[in-house]
């Protein structure tokens, strides 16, 4: 019933927001290994904090930073579940919300099966943004184990390969976290732009596109992005 549900511009419509999303995600990571981009500018960041900590016998401020990082991404988890509960509410209400909708002259959603296969939609991408916000909560867990395994600067004073290999691998889980972060967050912007598809499917076209506009100059030409890559870090760091 669901999947007979749309018409050939609504399928048109979601192949547009998969293909936008899917296509800009494969992008993003390819670009980020050979231009300048947020995530490979940060990434250095990440492995010089790394190399700092080694040199701070105070590591409070550190895991100071680190928990504020963990709750920002525990909020967004905690709100895909309160989301996840009001698009179940909404699709069991469905009879009740096509009968508001059809009384709007310009909102396409007029069935109740279209409504439930728009509503299916919204709750498949917050529970893939919910399963990114919480693993990468538990990376940021593991983040916390190796910043607590940090070497003192006496122990590793004159083995500088050794304050390299710790700020590699623990930099490695910090941007993997952020990685699934990013991803969870991405969801949250394509989830947005399906909203659009409740009042036309040309809208959802038009608002997935403008979506990859936003993200790709926000990633890759930013201002923010201008004033990080002009610091230059040690390039032992790298």
């Amino acid at each position: 019933m669901i999947l007979s549900a749309g018409s050939s511009q609504d399928w048109l419509a979601l192949a547009t927001l998969l293909i936008c999303w899917i296509g800009y995600t494969c992008y993003a990571s390819y670009k980020s290994s050979s231009a300048i981009c947020l995530s490979s500018v940060l990434s250095r960041y990440r492995r010089d904090w790394m190399v700092r900590i080694i040199f701070r016998e105070n590591r409070t401020s550190d895991a100071s930073l680190l928990s504020s990082l963990r709750a920002s991404v525990s909020f967004f988890a905690s709100t895909s579940i309160l989301v996840l509960a009001g698009l179940i509410t909404g699709i069991a209400a469905s009879e009740e919300a096509v009968g508001v909708l059809s009384t709007i002259p310009f909102v396409s959603t007029t069935t109740r099966e279209l409504w439930e296969l728009k509503m299916l939609v919204m709750v498949i991408i917050f529970v893939y943004s919910f399963f990114e916000f919480t693993w990468s909560l538990r990376l940021y867990n593991f983040g916390c184990v190796v910043l607590g395994s940090a070497p003192l600067y006496k122990e590793v004073e004159h083995a500088r390969s050794e304050q390299l290999d710790y700020a590699r691998a623990s930099g490695f889980i910090m941007t993997l976290a952020a990685k699934h972060f990013n991803f969870g967050l991405r969801a949250y912007y394509f989830a947005l732009a399906t909203l659009s598809w409740f009042i036309d499917p040309r809208l959802l076209m038009f608002s997935a596109v403008l979506v990859v506009v936003i993200l790709y100059s926000r990633e890759f030409h930013s201002k923010v992005l201008q004033v990080l890559s002009d610091y230059h870090l040690p390039d032992d760091y790298s």
